[in-house]
């Protein structure tokens, strides 16, 4: 199994997705989550045919870290309903490049690039905004504990490289390319679509650069 669950029960299930693995499939037909876990989820069970599984929100391929889906689609609807009225708290770590402020808060407008899919600083884009901590510094690296307040594309990896700290290892946003992406979803925090009991699910990266901070 190329991923680990967290917790699991008969409405929701909760995953850390690995570094590479896409959210959900795409024309590359690479590994994808919603894929992978339809699968377990087959298996597990023994069930014929297609397996129902809601995707809830996404995390970037080069991104890994906590995600949920739903497993009807009475929860789905509910968990979907709840991130676009920001009832879901999502916290990151990364490790950025350069100096930066023992906190902070980052404000800024954001727009896409539909044709490369990158994202950009433009005063006619979508408001971003984010807060920060720094946990630890080393060097020239520093460990960033990330609140997301809105969920803009590529907008952690987007606000902090237009200040000159890009994350470690974005080939997109930085031109010395680490070959891996320092950005983690570590913390997700929301109400339980039927119990209604706030859950919070929390997991550590590791490996690599990570392996100087924890």
């Amino acid at each position: 199994m190329k991923f680990k669950v967290l917790y699991e029960d008969n409405h929701i299930i909760v995953v850390v997705k690995p570094s590479g693995i896409l959210s959900q499939e795409d024309n590359t037909k690479d590994d994808d989550m919603l894929t992978l876990i339809k699968e377990y989820l087959k298996v597990k069970y023994n069930k014929p045919g297609n397996v129902y599984l809601g995707l809830i929100h996404r995390l970037d391929r080069m991104t890994s870290g906590v995600m949920v889906f739903g497993k009807t689609s009475k929860a789905s609807s509910r968990l979907s309903n709840d991130i676009r009225n920001h009832l879901f708290s999502k916290k990151y770590y990364a490790i950025v490049k350069g100096n930066v402020l023992e906190e902070g808060i980052l404000e800024d407008c954001l727009s896409k690039n539909e044709s490369n899919g990158i994202s950009y600083v433009d005063p006619n884009g979508k408001k971003a905004k984010l807060k920060y901590r720094l946990v630890k510094k080393i060097d020239d690296l520093n460990l960033v504990d990330i609140e997301l307040l809105t969920g803009r594309h590529h907008q952690i990896r987007v606000q902090f490289s237009s200040r000159n700290n890009p994350v470690l290892g974005d080939a997109l946003y930085d031109k010395k390319f680490d070959g891996k992406l320092y950005l983690h979803a570590y913390s997700l925090s929301f109400t339980h679509p039927v119990t209604k009991e706030v859950l919070e699910f929390k997991e550590n990266p590791s490996g690599g650069k990570w392996d100087l901070f924890f």
